[in-house]
Parts: C-alpha cells; structure tokens; sequence
C-alpha cells in the first residue's frame, strides 16, 4: 500500500510511485523511480508538495548514491531556439551533406592509407554545430529522415553527441569537440578484416577480441590526423569504458575516471548503435535503446548523466512516427524543452489511414482538444515499418 509523504521528509532510496499531479506536468520522464540523487529531489521540491511511496520496493538508504559528486555535468552557457524547426531545415540538410562528403573523403583516405583531412572535417562539424545550436530539433528530425548508409551511424552519433552537450548547456566549441568524437570514434572499424563487422549472426569470443581492437586503431588513425583538437584521440579511447570496469580497452572503472565525456560518448553509442541496421542483431526501435539505457544507470553509466540523455531524447524522440488517442498518425517534430512528454506532432494521417491534407500540427504542450470531453495525447509510438508513411516526404 502507498503511503503519502511530504516532499521535505522523503529519504533517499524511497521508491517514489506517484506524484501529487501528473506525471506528464513534470520533466521526470519514467513513472517511478528510487530515489537516488540531488537532482531527483531537487525537482520533487520545484514541482511537488507531497508524493506517495512503495515502502515494498524501496531500497535501502546506505546503498552507493546515484550521482557522482566528483563529476560536474552541466556547464552554463544557455542557447535560445534561434529558428523554426521548418525554418532551419533546409539549412541543417546542407551541413548534413557537407560533412557526409567530408566523412566519406576521411573514410576512403584511411582504407587507402592516406591521412584524413582534418580541417575538412573540422570545417564540417562546425557547419553541423551551428545547425543544432539554432535549433536541435531540426537536425534530429533531419538523421532519422536520411536513409541510412555505410556512413549513417556515424553521422547519427555526431549529432546526438551535439544535441547532448548543447542540452548540458556546454560551451560552444565543447560542442563541436564532441560532434567530432562522435563522427570519428569508430574510424577503426575500417580497418578490421574485411567481412568481420559485417557478418551475419553473433561474434565468437575471439572475433569479438578483434573487433575491440578498433579502439586502439581509432586512437592511432586520429593521433596521425593534424588539425583536430589534441584531445579527439583520447576520448575517442573512452567510449567503450564503463563505470563498473567491464568495459574496454583500460577497464576504467567510476566515473570520475572516465569522465564527462567520455560518458556522454559512451551513452551516445550505446543509443545510436542498436537503433541502426546491424547484421549481427536485430534493430531496436529508439525507445528500447533508452530503456537499455535507463537499466544500465549506475552500473555501466554515470546515472545522473543517463538521466539527462533520456531527458534529452525524451520519450517520443523526433522523427518517431505515433498514434494519437483518436486514432491518427503523426510524426513528433519537435520537443517540448519542459514537458518531454508533450512534443509538437504533424498529424499526417486520420485514423482510418486515409491522408490528411493540409497537415496538422499539435502542440501537445497547449493541450489542444480531440473533442468536447478529451484533450489529444499521444497514446504509444509506431515502427516505421508498422504504418505505410515515408516522412521524407512531408520534409524533404
């Protein structure tokens, strides 16, 4: 049985099961969690008086403390939404493509053994940063639009790492150092044997030995590279660790360790890789990533960071295709930066599939009505392969 609590008199490791409002009125993005960390209770305090706890799943209060206190995640450089999400479409295609040649240039010079051309892709991410410091959305709905190529997770965790930092409000050339990180940590890969990453079906032990050689590898491709900054190939290095050693190649162990960004290189990757194409395991659709995320807080990931990534995506992320409570379909084009669970959605289709012309657009945040009695909301997400709509061609 619940039992109500004032927000003042709650201790850590208390399972908090239900709020005084509802859930969707906060930035929390799961219903329920232990509480763990400063930052948990600093929002219970900004938005509840009271919640109520499950003292059958509570933990206990000695246990290691989520956050690490050795490990600062927020900077303070705040970024203002600068243009529309229509607006800075066209602008963010075009950094997409410069840096998709500029990657593709870096990728053929190493399989040739030529040396990458660092400023290129310098000037590249740069264009990319700019792109997303304006307005994230834009370029997030723009990667999971794009067919995906040999290239596309690369350039897909590139921008993640962007729109992450620029959530932590980290300094503009942090920015644009991770949007490297991010489009050149597995560089490596390139030069495993031919086929291996390619292969159908799991990896023997052995194989995967090998294909953890693309660490080191990635690390002596980019300490060859001039014109990136000194420290790409250090924290390329990093996003594999983990914060109970398992990880590789040093088996680092906390976060302190691996610090800031390796950690968010780390959560970036382990999001971005099961959501693309994989001949050796089956697609995840992003919200399955983010819960391999959210269980992995604490053991693998620095939880307080995990919570800010999840925060980041949210979970309706942009570009993901979703049913709406009347039936219909619509795209999430762009986050609400407070509520993350009310998005701004193109309603494309009504509910008996037929299109809808012109199209709609809800933002879910001014609870625009359904009908007399009901408010739309959006009432699970959708695989793209589950419905018969292409969104490139509302976009591009």
């Amino acid at each position: 049985m619940y039992r109500k609590v004032a927000v003042e008199d709650l201790q850590f490791g208390k399972y908090v099961a239900e709020l005084d409002r509802p859930w969707t009125d906060t930035p929390f993005v799961f219903q329920g969690f232990v509480l763990t960390t400063d930052e948990q209770l600093e929002t219970l305090k900004r938005y509840c008086q009271f919640v109520f706890v499950d003292p059958d799943r509570d933990e206990s209060p000695d246990a290691p403390r989520a956050s690490s206190p050795t490990l600062v995640i927020h900077g303070s450089t705040e970024y203002q939404e600068l243009a529309s999400v229509e607006i800075e479409l066209p602008q963010a295609q075009s950094a997409y493509e410069q840096v998709t040649h500029a990657l593709g240039n870096a990728m053929d010079s190493v399989q040739s053994g030529k040396a990458i051309e660092g400023p290129r892709l310098r000037d590249a991410v740069s264009q990319l940063t700019d792109s997303v410091v304006r307005n994230p959305d834009a370029m997030t709905l723009l990667t999971k639009l794009r067919e995906k190529g040999s290239l596309g997770t690369a350039l897909e965790g590139s921008i993640y790492m962007i729109v992450f930092a620029r959530f932590l409000q980290l300094p503009r050339e942090r920015l644009e150092l991770m949007g490297l990180v991010g489009l050149l940590q597995n560089v490596g890969m390139t030069m495993l044997p031919e086929g291996l990453v390619e292969r159908k079906g799991p990896l023997t032990p052995q194989e995967m030995e090998v294909v953890r050689t693309h660490v080191q590898l990635t690390v002596e491709i980019l300490s060859a590279t001039a014109g990136l900054p000194d420290d790409i190939p250090s924290i390329a290095s990093l996003h594999h660790e983990r914060i109970d050693g398992s990880g590789y190649p040093r088996g680092l162990k906390k976060s302190a360790a691996i610090g800031l960004y390796g950690g968010i290189a780390g959560i970036v990757d382990t999001f971005t890789a099961p959501t693309s194409a994989r001949p050796h395991a089956d697609k995840l659709p992003p919200s399955a990533a983010l819960n391999v995320l959210y269980r992995a807080r604490g053991t693998l990931f620095e939880p307080a960071l995990v919570e800010q990534f999840i925060q980041c995506i949210g979970v309706f992320p942009v570009g993901g295709i979703v049913e709406l409570n009347t039936g219909e379909i619509g795209i999430v084009v762009a986050q609400n930066p407070v509520h993350r669970l009310k998005p701004r959605v193109m309603v494309v289709q009504d509910a008996k599939g037929d299109p809808i012309r012109p199209h709609t657009l809800l933002d879910l945040e001014k609870s625009p009505m359904a009908t007399r009695e009901e408010r739309y909301r959006i009432r699970r997400t959708l695989e793209f392969d589950s419905v018969h709509i292409d969104p490139r061609e509302f976009f591009l």
